[in-house]
C-alpha cells in the first residue's frame, strides 16, 4: 500500500467509527437533524405571515424564501455539538492514548469526525430544503448558482466542525463540550439575520449580527438562492469567513490533539 493509501485508509475506517457512533448514540444525530426542521415550522408556519406582514409591509413579501437560508445555517449550527460531544469523549475515555500506540495516520482520527458531521449535516440540510419547498419556498436560481450554494454550505460546514472539535479538545467532559458550543448552535443563528433583517434590530444587536460570520453567509446564500441583493464583496466574504474558521479550528484542534490535553 503507498504512502498516500494509508492515510485514507485510515481516516475511512475512522470514519465509519464515527458512523456507527452516530447509530449508536442517536440522540445527538436526530437532534441535528430535527431542531432545524421544527425551526423552520415553527417560524414558517405559526409565525410566517406575522413576520411576511410586518416585513414586506403586505407587498407580496414570502418570508419562507427569507427564512430558509438561514435555518440552513441553523442546521450546520446545530450539527457542531455532536463532534464536539464525540471528541471530548475520545480523549476523557482514554481511546486516544491507544489510538497512539497504534500504527495509524494520527489526524485520520479527527478527520473521521470532520467527514462524519459533514455527511449527517449534509443529510440536514437536504431534509430543511424539502421541508422548505412543501412549505412554498420557491428558488429561482440557476444550476451554477445551486453549486455555488451548495459549496459554501459545505465549506461552512467543515470550518465550523473543526473548530467544535477544537473547542471539544479543550472541554475535560462530554457535558462540558456540549455546553462550549451553544454559542456557535445558539446565538450566531438568532444574532444574525436568520429571522429578520438587519434594520429591523436594535442598534446594537444589528452592528454585532452585521460583523458576524452568519449574516454575510446568509446573505450571499439569499443572494444565490433566489436572486435578493446584497453589499458587493460579499460572497468572497463569505469564502474568506470559512477559510479562516476552518485553517484556526483545524490549528487549534491538531495543537490539542497533539499534546494529549483536555484542559
Amino acid at each position: 500500500m503507498s504512502t498516500v493509501s494509508y492515510p485514507m485508509a485510515d481516516t475511512a475506517t475512522m470514519l465509519r467509527r464515527n458512523l456507527r457512533h452516530a447509530q449508536r448514540y442517536p440522540g445527538l444525530s436526530l437532534g441535528a437533524l430535527g431542531m432545524p426542521v421544527i425551526m423552520l415550522l415553527l417560524f414558517g408556519l405559526v409565525f410566517g405571515d406575522t413576520f411576511s406582514a410586518g416585513i414586506g409591509g403586505g407587498s407580496g413579501f414570502d418570508y419562507i424564501d427569507f427564512l430558509t437560508p438561514g435555518i440552513l445555517l441553523m442546521s450546520i449550527a446545530s450539527g457542531t455539538m455532536s463532534p464536539a460531544v464525540g471528541a471530548a469523549m475520545d480523549m476523557s475515555e482514554g481511546i486516544v492514548a491507544r489510538f497512539r500506540t497504534m500504527a495509524i495516520f494520527r489526524p485520520a482520527v479527527l478527520a473521521g469526525h470532520v467527514l462524519g458531521n459533514v455527511i449527517v449535516t449534509t443529510v440536514s440540510l437536504a431534509l430543511v430544503i424539502g421541508f422548505a419547498m412543501l412549505l412554498g419556498f420557491r428558488p429561482n436560481a440557476s444550476l451554477g448558482d445551486w453549486l455555488l450554494a451548495s459549496g459554501l454550505l459545505v465549506a461552512l460546514t467543515f470550518a465550523l466542525t473543526w473548530f467544535a472539535i477544537a473547542l471539544g479538545l479543550k472541554s475535560k467532559t462530554a457535558e462540558g463540550a456540549s455546553n462550549i458550543v451553544l454559542p456557535i448552535s445558539l446565538l450566531l443563528p438568532f444574532l444574525s439575520t436568520t429571522f429578520i433583517p438587519l434594520e429591523s434590530m436594535p442598534s446594537g444587536i444589528r452592528w454585532f449580527a452585521e460583523y458576524q460570520p452568519f449574516t454575510v453567509i446568509i446573505d450571499t446564500l439569499r443572494h444565490l438562492l433566489l436572486g435578493m441583493p446584497m453589499d458587493s464583496g460579499n460572497g468572497w466574504l463569505s469564502i474568506a469567513w470559512c477559510v479562516a474558521i476552518a485553517i484556526v479550528g483545524y490549528a487549534w484542534a491538531q495543537k490539542s490533539y497533539n499534546k494529549g490535553t483536555v484542559a
